[in-house]
């Protein structure tokens, strides 16, 4: 501090400086006295002047040792109610003078350690590095230690700078005394904030992660956009949609993706979020793509961003495609399933119709000798009849979808058999040609499934010629394929017959060739076909343990190849599944039992009887089932047998049956029906019936059922 400036007491009041009266009167008196009082007065004069002087040297004494007392009081207030903790501290570590902040800080109750050192408040860990800031201090004047940790007690601890000053106090010949004059500014708050904003900064980072992840994992395109309309962010799903990676995105304009977006963001002055729907984006190659955008505006102290929201519609799309492609297959699904059921009711009355014919032509040969012109005839019929009995099993065995019934196959036979019913439809353009291997080993198989299989083929390639002249040429042949053509199809290594089917039609890309065996794709006009054709011929070949293979070069035609597993020679055909005829020989003489007859169909009732009356049987026929109940309440010891037809209008055979069993439990009793499901086998077993017949019916086969009913009831 700077000391005033006194220098206007330390002026001598001389003679000179005197008031000009009191300076006469001296003068004055020096004149008139004596020449002996002239030393004295002389003497009187100086020692006057020393002595006013000295009161002049006493003033400024006075106002200087008021000034000290006043900066002391000062520096003492000052000391005292700065808002740290200031301690003066001598050479030995000892308090010297401390402050109220200090006390409150390093002692603030009376049980805690009085503030008479500093070190003990010191932490161990700070203890050295505070031990050389004193030292360094002593040499430099002033020293300064960061972040120290004083421990007040276990609980309570102060983390502050420690700034210290190094002071000498002493007169001149007295030993000097060192102390340091120590401030500690306490940085608890500061560190608290800084803790905080480090956490804020923590988080802040970890937000910003989070957001990172959830862009980079998000289905939609995200590109950010700044106010200049450059790309700042560009998510992976924006690479993979635009087909550019994001180095080479960012720094672009937007409007190298979506030209119509950029003209929308004009929008970000009037609104925060908007919806602008579907757009067309193109790629970095230029191709464009259908794509659903939305847009965010946030505005900035320096300007406006964007983000862009793209959502690709070419899945959608192709979804929506989809789900119209399978509406539509689930349609022709439905109307497949209806054309089933009606299969199933025209198939129970056709084969009423074809059982009644058959029944008529064996008895017309039976009345006719081997050498009757006749007899050529109803061979013929007999032949035509069974061959739409066969047909009819087709169909029903289609719209069922039943499991194969395995038997040994000779496909040669299969092959004449399905030529046959081709060349009845055959344009007159198209020419077929069978080619068949000799001693072609047979297979295990459905014979109605692979003929319905081949007959799909050769339809099919018929088709694929269309009007133009062309050929269809099929081939059995037995082979070993490889294990290439093994692994590519799935077969099992081993002997196959291979059967293939070519023709020299317009052919099919490889588009048609990876969905030819889809159900209900077709590359006819629409109402020319189903597409089911070959999703049977492959649902067949997989139920037989095969496989389907087909090559095609648009242009030069197509080849479908079926590989049927050989059965081994020697070894046993697997039990058909159809019921066999029990008895081919003729049993014993009914002794006039009595057999009763119910179906609606009044022709099938006229045939049974006439053939069972031959037999030897007594018959009775009802076209009315409620009529042959009432018959048998009236007689019921009196009948052996009851063969009913499982479905007549109004009441059905089961229903007959268990009205049966109430007036005559005993009574055996068949069903028979041309439309034979597994429910409607399961549910006459159920019944109580012995038998099930599937007509139509040979003679011999429905006559062989009646004899053995007959004789298992005796």
């Amino acid at each position: 501090m700077a000391l005033p400036d006194l220098s206007f007491l330390l002026q001598t009041q001389s003679p000179g400086s005197l008031p000009e009266g009191q300076a006469l009167a001296l003068q004055a008196q020096a004149v008139t006295s004596t020449p002996d009082e002239a030393p004295l007065a002389a003497l009187i004069a100086e020692l006057r002047a020393y002595q006013m002087e000295l009161e002049a040297q006493n003033k400024v004494l006075q106002y200087s040792q008021a000034s000290a007392e006043r900066a002391s009081e000062r520096f003492e207030a000052l000391f005292a109610s700065v808002p740290l903790s200031l301690m003066v501290l001598d050479e030995h570590d000892m308090v010297v003078q401390a402050n109220a902040m200090a006390h409150r800080s390093f002692q603030p109750t009376e049980r805690d350690r009085p503030l008479t050192a500093l070190m003990p408040f010191v932490s161990a860990h700070d203890a050295e590095r505070v031990r050389l800031a004193f030292a360094e201090a002593r040499q430099q004047g002033q020293a300064l230690a960061t972040e120290v940790v004083f421990a007040q007690g276990e609980q309570v601890r102060i983390t502050g700078d420690l700034h210290i000053a190094f002071i000498t106090l002493g007169h001149e010949g007295e030993t000097p005394q060192h102390q340091y004059l120590c401030a500690v500014i306490d940085q608890g708050p500061l560190l608290a904030e800084r803790s905080a904003l480090q956490e804020r900064n923590e988080q802040l980072r970890a937000s910003e992660k989070r957001l990172e992840a959830v862009i980079n994992s998000a289905l939609d395109a995200i590109v950010c956009v700044d106010q200049h309309q450059r790309i700042t962010v560009f998510n992976p799903t924006a690479a993979v949609l635009f087909q550019c990676s994001a180095s080479d995105a960012l720094g672009s304009r937007l409007e190298r993706f979506l030209p119509d977006a950029a003209q929308a963001l004009g929008f970000g002055q009037l609104t925060t979020q908007a919806v602008l729907g579907e757009m067309t984006a193109r790629t970095a190659a230029g191709k464009e793509l259908s794509v659903e955008v939305s847009v965010s505006f946030e505005h900035h102290a320096d300007g406006l961003s964007t983000t862009v929201f793209a959502r690709d519609l070419t899945s959608r799309k192709r979804a929506e495609a989809q789900r119209t492609e399978l509406e539509a297959q689930l349609r022709e699904s439905h109307k497949m399933q209806a054309v089933g059921t009606m299969a199933g009711g025209i198939a129970h009355d056709f084969n009423n119709i074809l059982g009644a014919i058959l029944g008529n032509v064996e008895l017309a040969m039976a009345d006719c000798t081997p050498e009757s012109g006749a007899m050529v005839s109803l061979r013929e019929i007999q032949k035509a009849g069974r061959r739409a009995r066969d047909l009819v099993r087709q169909i029903l065995t289609f719209s069922r979808n039943e499991p194969p019934r395995l038997n040994a196959v000779d496909l040669a036979e299969a092959l004449h058999d399905t030529e046959r019913l081709l060349r009845v439809t055959m344009p007159p353009t198209v020419a077929l040609q069978i080619h068949i291997a000799p001693h072609l080993p047979t297979v295990l198989a459905d014979a109605t499934q692979v003929e319905q299989a081949l007959l799909n083929l050769c339809t099919n390639a018929i088709h694929a010629i269309g009007t133009a002249k062309g050929t269809v040429r099929v081939d059995a042949l037995p082979l070993r394929p490889d294990t290439a053509l093994c692994d590519r199809l799935g077969l099992p290594a081993g002997d196959y017959v291979a059967i293939s089917v070519h023709d020299n039609g317009p052919g099919m890309d490889a588009a048609t060739l990876q969905r030819v065996f889809e159900p209900f794709f077709t590359t006819k006009p629409v109402g020319q076909g189903t597409g089911l054709g070959l999703a049977v011929v492959h649902g067949v070949m997989r139920t037989h343990a095969g496989a389907v293979d087909v090559h095609s070069t648009p242009g030069q035609g197509s080849c479908f190849t079926l590989y049927f597993p050989a059965q081994a020679e020697g070894a046993a055909a697997p039990t058909a599944t159809e019921p066999a005829p029990a008895v081919t020989a003729p049993l014993a003489p009914p002794a006039q039992q009595h057999v009763m007859y119910v179906d609606d169909d009044q022709a099938l009732v006229f045939l049974v009887e006439r053939l069972l009356r031959r037999r030897g049987y007594r018959t009775s026929g009802y076209t009315d089932p409620l009529a042959a109940l009432q018959a048998l309440h009236a007689a019921p010891q009196d009948v052996h047998l009851l063969v009913t037809d499982y479905n007549m209008p109004g009441y059905s055979g089961v229903e007959l049956l268990q009205a049966v069993r109430e007036v005559r439990p005993d009574l055996p009793v068949a069903l028979a029906s041309g439309y034979v499901t597994a429910e409607i086998e399961q549910a006459a077993l159920a019944a109580g019936a012995r038998a099930l017949i599937h007509k139509p019916n040979d003679v011999q086969e429905l006559c062989d059922t009646v004899d053995r009913l007959i004789h298992a009831a005796e």
